[in-house]
């Protein structure tokens, strides 16, 4: 065990079985926050647990806030966004899963991207679907690195 980490169980009801939860990531990222944010969504959050072990590989001094709709992920600032907003039909969201919402200072010229905008000049917010550990791709995370790091400069 790593000296000073966070080590929780936790259980959790998942389709009416019960799952317990174990785990030793080395931090705290608000985890019981973290289940009910989950609460309505439970089949993403294998989905969501993919994501920020990642993440937190890459970025391990990564600050996490949970809110009522959505999760934050920042260092200086907010760079990214976990959420359940509808940006696209039904239909085209293939899989259970969440939008990643990044701060980018271009537009994100991909098919993965579901919607891109420019609420302020040079700063683009940019909605991407995950519905997959399958989508949480290099690419999806070089997308990553780029808002992270601009994040701490802008």
């Amino acid at each position: 065990m790593i000296a000073g980490a966070a080590v929780w169980k936790r259980i959790w009801t998942c389709s009416n079985a019960l799952r317990i939860y174990e785990g030793d990531m080395g931090m705290d990222y608000a985890v019981q926050d973290a289940f009910w944010f989950f609460d309505r969504h439970q089949t993403a959050f294998p989905i969501y647990e993919a994501f920020v072990r990642k993440l937190f590989e890459l970025y391990p001094q990564t600050s996490v806030r949970v809110q009522k709709t959505q999760i934050t992920f920042s260092n200086r600032h907010v760079y990214a966004c976990i959420s359940f907003m509808r940006v696209k039909k039904r239909a085209e969201m293939k899989g259970t899963g969440f939008i990643v919402t990044l701060g980018l200072p271009f537009p994100l010229e991909s098919d993965r991207v579901a919607v891109k905008t420019e609420p302020y000049p040079d700063r683009w917010t940019t909605h991407i679907w995950v519905g997959s550990t399958g989508d949480l791709d290099d690419e999806l995370f070089d997308w990553v690195r780029q808002a992270y790091e601009y994040a701490l400069y802008k």
